[in-house]
């Protein structure tokens, strides 16, 4: 199914309309948040990390208990209260500047408080999709979804940008907050009906049914070698990100300006590659394009660390967007795979591991690069990312290697 035919599914286009404005609201209020800290609440470099910091927490916390409790119950519910949850804390925010009473412990508390509604959403959502278009239509309700993020990117920094100028930073989060209150109602729109989960009284407790996400992710081949490129993939970006900016402005000497353009060229490369996904994989086959859209883009990235002043700058753009499009082909592919393999009463557990794994590496990863950059300079810790992406495509091809389609692998 492409994602043309997807829309004729009311379902899927009531899931699509919530994600498009829960996404647009979360990339604007990615600038909101930010700057009302530093221009209302004059927060310095310390307290901007602990807020950021606080943003992802929950996913090393709860994370992994997060996928079994999905696991044992409908999904739907849990997202709508996840997006209740997010748009009540946010709109405390302005009613705290009303009143005068904001303060940056507030909004350390709101970004734990909406984390922790994320981690949930993330993981349910995931595993919610096979229950509206079927488990042989996933990777086109990923490419379509993965678009409208992708959008969001392109737009959303600009936008929140502007809106903070015209209504303040605090009315912009009011406005995020409407954003997930609109996607929690289009969801409670959406009539196709999820499996009822079977408890069983005899199964594992709590740590057993994490173990048990773990396990079956470890056993399984296909999602072993997703897992390890994954972990790669995302070790690399993270190792990518403590150094890129220093090096794009003192190495480079990008203006501000200059470095929005190549950051907004990156999220545009993610869109084209949302968009094209289905098309190329009917093409080529959509397990193969899997280890292929990494395979051709992972050498192309190095191109970036080898960028020097003046037109030089043309192989950090190059790079940039290489490695844009060939990692959200991969998200595409990767999801949709898992998301046929595994059984469903194990989703939840298996999408909540791959998204541990996955965030669990940032922080790690970006103060690796940033000693990398002080011992080697930004550019020698590029060519260690490049080289860390380098593993990704390898495993996948000696796992997926003999397999055209996703459709072709048993599915759970």
């Amino acid at each position: 199914m492409s994602p043309g035919s997807l829309f004729t599914s009311r379902d899927f286009r009531l899931l699509l309309a919530g994600q498009t404005t829960s996404q647009l609201g979360t990339q604007v209020s990615g600038v909101a948040l930010p700057l009302l800290a530093v221009l209302v609440l004059e927060a310095g470099s310390l307290e901007i990390g602990l807020i950021n910091a606080a943003a992802t927490l929950p996913f090393a916390l709860v994370g992994l208990p997060a996928g079994a409790w999905l696991d044992q119950m409908r999904r739907r519910p849990v997202l709508v209260a996840s997006d209740v949850l997010r748009a009540a804390v946010l709109a405390t925010i302005p009613v705290a500047a009303l009143l005068g009473v904001l303060s940056v412990a507030q909004l350390v508390a709101v970004s734990l408080l909406v984390g922790v509604g994320r981690v949930f959403f993330d993981i349910g959502y995931r595993s919610y999709l096979p229950s509206v278009v079927g488990r042989d239509h996933v990777l086109a309700g990923n490419a379509s979804l993965e678009f409208v993020r992708a959008t969001g990117q392109i737009v959303g920094p600009g936008l929140g940008g502007a809106l903070v100028s015209v209504v303040s930073a605090a009315n912009v989060l009011l406005i995020q907050a409407a954003t997930f209150a609109v996607s929690a109602v289009t969801l409670l729109r959406v009539r196709a009906r999820e499996p009822d989960p079977v408890p069983d009284p005899a199964g594992p407790g709590l740590a057993g049914q994490v173990v048990e996400g773990l396990r079956f992710v470890w056993r399984h081949p296909l999602l072993r070698a997703t897992a390890v490129a994954s972990a790669a993939s995302n070790l690399s970006f993270a190792l990518a990100s403590a150094v890129s900016i220093v090096f794009m402005s003192r190495t480079l000497g990008f203006s501000p300006v200059g470095i929005g353009l190549v950051l907004s060229g990156g999220s545009a490369a993610v869109m084209v590659g949302a968009a094209l996904t289905t098309k190329v994989a009917k093409a080529v086959g959509s397990a193969r394009l899997i280890w292929l859209s990494l395979a051709v883009t992972s050498p192309l990235t190095v191109l970036g660390a080898l960028a020097q002043p003046g037109w030089g700058v043309v192989l950090l753009v190059a790079g940039t967007v290489a490695g844009e499009l060939g990692q959200i082909v991969y998200a595409i592919t990767s999801v949709s795979l898992r998301q046929r393999v595994c059984p469903d009463h194990l989703l939840g557990r298996v999408n909540a591991t791959m998204t541990v794994l996955i965030m669990g590496l940032f922080p790690l990863g970006a103060l690796a690069g940033g000693v990398l950059g002080e011992l080697i300079g930004a550019r020698g810790a590029l060519l260690v990312a490049g080289a860390a992406l380098g593993v990704a495509p390898v495993t996948l091809y000696v796992a997926l290697r003999h397999i055209r389609d996703i459709e072709d692998v048993p599915s759970g």
